[in-house]
């Protein structure tokens, strides 16, 4: 072969484009000799509605042609096949690199995968792409990737069922929910969901429905679910389906026409409870059926809808003796001590304490008898529980100084009621009963209870909710040793002297109301019952036909009765007579729960057949509430003397009680009711009592059963009696004043209140001035005179109040006016002439002999109402002398 043939060929390799030849073109026209290369496999994964195709490998094509242009770049890819919705683009021709993309969306649910064939091109020999060169067929296989754009849709419009009553299923029913998506992800349906709130129904995630629980014809005869589907991309279904699932009935034994709510408006007396109540026994021979309708108060106030009044009122209501001490009373300025002691504010006012363990009062002295009077009566209202290791102490009197001896105590040890009592010093000195202990479940079960301790020496009676338990233990001690040391009563927790310091110990936990001490007499049964029944209970009233067949006993304070019988028929009379009654006349409103347990036997004397408990409530709705209005003469004058006299001034003479409720009509309407507190208070400064007092008639209050105290702030009335009781007394109150030389006018105001403070009057202020009279005679030969008020009015018994106050202030203004017009011209006639006559004897006598004006003589009457001041009466004795000398 020519050596210059092969270097011509070896040149070849690497030949310029025709244009830079610089062979004979016959040479260099075999100058594209390679085909491109590509991949013989791609896989491929695009998303529906995007165009972007992820391949493995990467499109890329190869030449070896390459670094030649034209020859050695790649000008495009062909793609091989029907209707194939994809594109390959060249990115780059001299490195071969191309991507493959979608030329329209696509779907997964019409097309999840594609295949094809590819084919690499190169640019050829020239920019005419002469001589242009492919690559072989490679197979493309694309995925394409679904997205979630489906939501589940049920099969059905809605699903129905019916089941049994009384019976727990497996599956009641299945639901069934499909989805639109391509994928497996997506197009699975994930779980069911009921939307519809407590229902007693559950699904799982294959759309099975059971029930939770035995469903029941009587309390629901069918049920409405919704269901909803999630597909494992967390889509919901569009559309909720419905599900109906209807309850077929059952022969049960149970109680039938049981309504759950009974609304019971205050004031309408008794309320028929089970009016169309019937026993379904399934027809099963019964030989005898028990019953226990319970209702349950224990949230309202201290267990049931009791008054709201004081416990001391209360004693006295119930036909108590006096000398009952109340020792947790209403804050009040008479009664302090239990301010800042957390109360109880959610129980329809009643006057309940909380301790929670760092809380104690102590009982300001003279308020009992630091040695009790055998006999004596312990009373208090206790909610507590559980029980402690530690003592709480519920009253206690110890030594106030210097020693830790406990005299007497009530308190709480490990669910024990315990009464500590140690004897006074005596001339014995041998072991007597000193503590007695009661174990009883009603001291720690949280709900509250009435405990009366009647003491008398050694025997000590224990009641509890009127029911009398005897000590399960009883130790004693020695009497205590003389001592003069005085003692502390505490409440909550006791004195304990702890050298250099005194300090409470065995706090009390829980709440304590009506905390009573009576000394010198016991508490009789009948007051004690008084004291525990409620306002509020049940009521049966027996027809005569069915009196003798049914048997019924109730508990003492009526919260739960119990019938026992063998005749259905007679029986169901019985319950269709039982009723609800609340004879207070504002009661609390809301709910009072009912139970009826039912326990039937058939011939075998066994039980045969089970009925559920019915259960319902008692709705009280809100009572009209009252308005108490207090209203009267609110401003008047009377005389100086009238107050320093013996009987002094009645401060409410005409004062008026009334008290109105608002119908629905928007109608006020007058009714009646007790009063139970009337407190008069000093508005400004404190009475004084070296001058001043409040007084009533102390003989009149005790003959309508009430009672006073007064203090330097004013004085309290209490007792639960009528308005017009209320009204006679308070026309009684007077004000005294026995050194009125310094008062012009003084100011009280009255408030009164109904059920412990629950409803309250208005504020009735009242205002009276003092009167002051000055005699003109007295300041004759005076130079300079200060006037004084002067009473023109000589009848005590006038008010000057209101309209008439100014009206009688005016006329007296006009009368002292013309009176003293006269006065100026008989006075400026005799200066003229004693002017003239002067002149006459200045002439003569050759000196001025002027008469100097004197108006020691002169007295001014002013209106009290206008002049409050010795500096305002100077000043208007001043105006009027530069009147005259002008």
């Amino acid at each position: 072969m020519d050596p210059a043939v092969d270097d011509i060929s070896l040149l070849s390799s690497f030949c310029f484009p025709v244009a830079y030849c610089f062979l004979p073109l016959s040479r260099c026209q075999v100058l594209n000799k390679h085909k491109p290369w590509i991949e013989t496999t791609y896989h491929g994964i695009v998303t529906e509605n995007d165009d972007k195709v992820l391949l493995d490998p990467p499109l890329i094509a190869l030449d070896k042609d390459a670094p030649l242009r034209y020859a050695g770049e790649i000008c495009g890819f062909r793609i091989h096949g029907q209707n194939v919705p994809f594109e390959a683009v060249v990115l780059d021709k001299s490195t071969g690199e191309g991507v493959i993309r979608a030329k329209d969306k696509l779907d997964c649910e019409l097309q999840k995968e594609h295949t094809f064939t590819i084919q690499a091109y190169d640019c050829g020999e020239g920019p005419d792409g002469g001589n242009m060169k492919k690559s072989h067929k490679a197979t493309v296989h694309i995925q394409v990737n679904d997205m979630n754009e489906y939501s589940p849709v049920f099969k059905e419009k809605s699903y129905k069922a019916t089941v049994i009553e009384g019976k727990k299923y497996d599956s009641i029913l299945k639901v069934e929910a499909v989805d639109a998506d391509c994928s497996f992800q997506f197009s699975q349906i994930c779980s069911y969901e009921i939307v519809t709130p407590d229902v007693p129904f559950t699904v799982d995630k294959d759309g099975n429905i059971k029930n939770t629980e035995k469903l029941n014809y009587s309390k629901e005869r069918m049920y409405k679910l919704t269901v909803t589907a999630y597909d494992c991309g967390k889509n919901r279904a569009s559309e909720d389906v419905l599900v109906k699932i209807n309850i077929k009935p059952t022969c049960k034994p149970s109680w039938q026409g049981f309504n759950k709510r009974i609304e019971y408006e205050p004031g309408t007396g008794s309320l028929a409870l089970f009016p169309s109540m019937h026993l379904e026994t399934c027809e099963e021979p019964i030989t005898s059926i028990q019953a226990s309708i319970m209702l349950e108060t224990n949230h309202i106030g201290k267990g049931c809808d009791r008054d709201t009044y004081s416990e001391k009122s209360l004693h006295k209501l119930c036909g108590a003796s006096t000398g009952t001490v109340e020792l947790l009373p209403a804050p009040s300025n008479s009664a302090n001590w239990t301010v800042g002691l957390p109360t109880d504010n959610g129980h329809d006012s009643d006057q309940v304490f909380e301790f929670n363990g760092t809380q104690a009062i102590k009982v300001p002295e003279g308020v009992v008898s630091t040695t009790l009077k055998e006999p004596f009566t312990i009373s208090v209202w206790m909610r507590h529980g559980p029980g402690s290791r530690e003592k709480e102490t519920i009253l206690c009197n110890s030594d106030k100084t210097e020693m830790n001896r406990h005299h007497y105590s009530l308190y709480v040890h490990n669910c024990r009621l315990v009464l500590l009592l140690r004897q006074e010093p005596t001339e014995s000195e041998n072991y007597k009963p000193a503590e007695f202990h009661w174990k009883l479940d009603q001291v720690c079960d949280k709900e509250w209870h009435h405990y009366v301790l009647n003491i008398e020496f050694p025997a000590v009676t224990l009641f509890v909710d009127g029911a009398t338990f005897e000590p399960f233990l009883v130790t004693e001690d020695y009497p205590l040793h003389a001592s003069k040391i005085e003692t502390q009563l505490t409440i909550g927790a006791c004195w304990q002297v702890t050298q250099p310091v005194a300090l409470m110990t065995q706090y009390f936990r829980g709440n304590l109301a009506g905390l009573m001490i009576r000394s010198g007499k016991l508490e009789n049964k009948k007051v004690i019952d008084c004291l525990y029944t409620c306002k509020e209970g049940l009521d049966v009233q027996l027809p005569e036909e069915v009196a003798s067949a049914v048997k019924v006993e109730f508990n003492p304070n009526q919260s739960s009765l119990t019938l026992e019988g063998d005749d259905i028929e007679s029986f169901e009379k019985v319950m269709q007579h039982i009723s609800y009654l609340n004879s207070r006349q504002f009661p609390t409103p809301g709910i009072r729960h009912l139970r009826v347990t039912t326990t039937v036997k058939c011939f075998n004397e066994e039980t045969c057949i089970s009925v559920p408990d019915s259960e319902g409530y008692v709705m009280v709705l809100q009572p009209e509430e009252p308005k108490i209005s207090l209203s009267g003469i609110d401003h008047f004058a009377r005389g100086a003397a009238e107050f320093e006299s013996t009987e002094g001034v009645t401060l409410f003479p005409e004062l008026r009680i009334v008290s109105t409720i608002t119908r629905e009509v928007e109608v006020e309407v007058e009714i009646m009711h007790n009063l139970d507190t009337c407190e008069v208070t000093v508005v400004g400064d404190e009475l004084n009592g070296d001058h001043e007092s409040l007084e009533v008639d102390l003989a009149q209050i005790q003959q309508r059963a009430l009672e006073m105290s007064s203090s330097n702030v004013g004085m309290v009335i209490t007792g639960v009696n009528t308005m017009a009781n209320y009204e006679q007394v308070l026309h009684l109150i007077r004000y005294r004043n026995w050194h009125t030389e310094a008062l012009f006018d003084r100011k009280f105001k009255l408030v009164c209140s109904e059920l412990n403070g629950r409803y309250i009057s208005n504020e009735f202020k009242v205002e009276v001035n003092v009167i002051h009279t000055a005699n003109p005679m007295d300041h004759a030969n005076n130079a300079m005179v200060q006037p004084q008020f002067i009473n023109q009015v000589q009848h005590a018994s006038v008010d000057l109040s209101g309209h008439n106050l100014a009206n009688i202030a005016a006329t007296i203004v006009i009368v002292v006016c013309v009176s003293f017009l006269v006065f100026m011209i008989i006075l400026g006639v005799f200066r003229i002439r004693a002017a003239h006559q002067g002149t006459l004897r200045d002439q003569e006598n050759g000196k001025e002999n002027e008469m100097d004006w004197d108006d020691s003589a002169l007295t001014i009457t002013v209106n009290p109402m206008e002049v409050r001041s010795k500096r305002n009466r100077a000043g208007s004795l001043g105006a009027l002398r530069a009147l005259l000398h002008s």
